[in-house]
């Protein structure tokens, strides 16, 4: 590019700056893209609006751009800045996009508490039911439920309007107002008759019938429940097992494991089969009947390993639900089990991420040989390194600050040997930001320019402007100065990237 935005002497002595500047530099339009997408909301956060949509401006790509710019106007609303909010819009090129724009520049001003202004936006726009949704919220949380209801009487769509009453209903529950919360969750349940789609219409009064459950209202979520199960037998989709194993599940939670099991019956995907009595198990747990759960994850297990690979509907989701199960059962109090399941799974990444969940686990009860067993099953440097950052976190959680630091070190040794530069950054960056939390400002610094020599490797352009933003955020916040040997650094990244 002929210009710069971000001058090279500031380049030089800000991280920030730094990545702007190479992504400046990226003469492909999508690497160009990608990495102000990375970039910008980093200036957003500082308030910095009017180098981020300069920077949004840059992109040629008209999606990208207007994306980015719709996130500038929604900052600018945010700090009180309406009317460069709206210049920012004026700049989107996509209808749609601006309408969203504008939408989310009326929530931003509910949010404040200015209600007024927020309706006043909302009611010139064609589609607005987020943002009065939003309005209702808070007229709703500053006691004009009067006024809320008539807000919510402006939603076009029913699943938007079921929705608002559910969000109603939540934030009287989070006070601890069950009457208003139960009267708002019968008026969504009510609602529910006016959707038109069959899956939107069980995917609300699943909702509905959880927010009955958490207000203890366990004979209604019943009849909501019911009313879900009513049609979603008739449904002719693939999301119909999926529904009737959540409905299922409710019926568990609400107390009846008779309508439970029936509901269960129904259900034909062993998947889905599967993954109800996972749900039944922790149920279970959670009651303090173990035996029963665990005897409800081994029959989950069986029946999804049991299952032939032509007769899978969804690979991803079983290989998900694997992991969950070999995850339940380290919760469960049996690491070993948990272990054997997980080195079963036959996908790679979900293989590893049970173990380093497990691993966390077990460090936390002090079950150290399972978590080091956990660990030393994966074979991957990369997802070692990130297994053992992790166990490091549990084990900072549960007060054993020396046993925290020791796999802190052993992270480091295996992050040392990851071949993939991306990876490698990311396991620096997390490292020193953990060596800060303990106190130990050299290892952050050696952390860290041991990332900056990491990423001026990086061959792809973006990610190592990402790489750069990432490691800006955190000198940010924590009002970190770059020392000679990061300038030094710095100075040597934006050459490559000049020449």
């Amino acid at each position: 590019m002929a210009e710069h935005l971000i001058e090279r002497e500031t380049a030089e002595t800000d991280l920030l700056a730094c990545a702007a500047y190479v992504a400046e530099n990226i003469k492909s339009a999508d690497g160009h893209a990608a990495a102000m997408s990375e970039i910008v909301p980093h200036y957003l956060a500082k308030n910095a609006v009017d180098l981020a949509a300069e920077l949004a401006n840059t992109i040629e790509d008209p999606f990208t751009r207007d994306r980015l710019l719709m996130r500038v106007a929604e900052k600018c609303a945010a700090i009180g800045d309406d009317e460069y909010a709206f210049q920012i819009i004026e700049a989107i090129e996509e209808k749609a996009t601006k309408d969203e724009a504008t939408e989310h520049v009326a929530v931003q001003s509910a949010a404040k508490g200015d209600v007024a202004k927020a309706l006043e936006i909302a009611e010139n726009l064609p589609h607005a039911d987020h943002a009065f949704t939003e309005i209702a919220a808070r007229q709703s949380a500053d006691g004009n439920e009067a006024q809320a209801l008539m807000t919510i009487g402006k939603i076009d769509f029913a699943d938007a309007k079921v929705n608002a009453f559910k969000i109603l209903a939540a934030g009287h529950l989070a006070k601890g107002d069950l009457e208003r919360a139960v009267s708002m969750l019968d008026r969504a349940a009510e609602s529910t008759d006016e959707i038109e789609f069959d899956e939107e219409k069980i995917r609300s009064l699943l909702f509905t019938g959880e927010l009955f459950l958490e207000a203890k209202e366990m004979g209604k979520a019943v009849g909501v429940f019911d009313k879900a199960k009513t049609s979603a037998e008739t449904l002719d989709s693939i999301q119909k097992d999926s529904f009737l194993s959540n409905i299922a599940l409710g019926f568990l939670q609400a107390g009846s494991i008779e309508l439970a099991d029936r509901t269960l019956d129904l259900v034909t995907d062993n998947v889905e089969v599967s993954s109800t009595l996972v749900g039944f198990s922790r149920e279970f747990w959670k009651r303090g009947e173990k035996s029963e759960a665990v005897e409800s994850l081994e029959e989950a297990y069986s029946i999804l390993k049991s299952q032939r690979d032509r007769d899978v509907r969804n690979t991803p989701a079983r290989v998900k639900l694997w992991r969950e199960i070999a995850v339940e059962f380290a919760q469960f109090e049996k690491p070993e089990r948990a272990i054997e399941i997980a080195q079963e799974i036959p996908e790679e990444n979900a293989h590893t991420t049970a173990l380093a969940q497990i691993a966390q686990i077990c460090i936390a009860r002090r079950e150290d040989e399972w978590a080091q067993q956990a660990t030393g099953a994966i074979d991957d440097d990369s997802q070692k390194t990130f297994a053992l950052l992790g166990v490091s976190d549990a084990a900072n959680r549960a007060g054993r600050t020396a046993e925290a630091l020791a796999f802190l070190n052993e992270s480091k040794a295996f992050a040392e040997t990851v071949d993939r530069l991306v990876a490698r950054s990311a396991a620096f960056d997390e490292l020193a930001r953990r060596y800060h939390s303990f106190g130990d400002e050299e290892k952050m610094r050696e952390m860290f320019y041991e990332n900056l020599t990491t990423i001026i490797d990086i061959r792809d352009e973006s990610d190592r402007a990402a790489a750069l933003a990432k490691m800006a955020e955190f000198y940010e916040a924590k009002k970190l100065e770059l020392n000679a040997a990061e300038r030094e650094m710095i100075l040597r990244i934006i050459a490559k990237s000049d020449a």
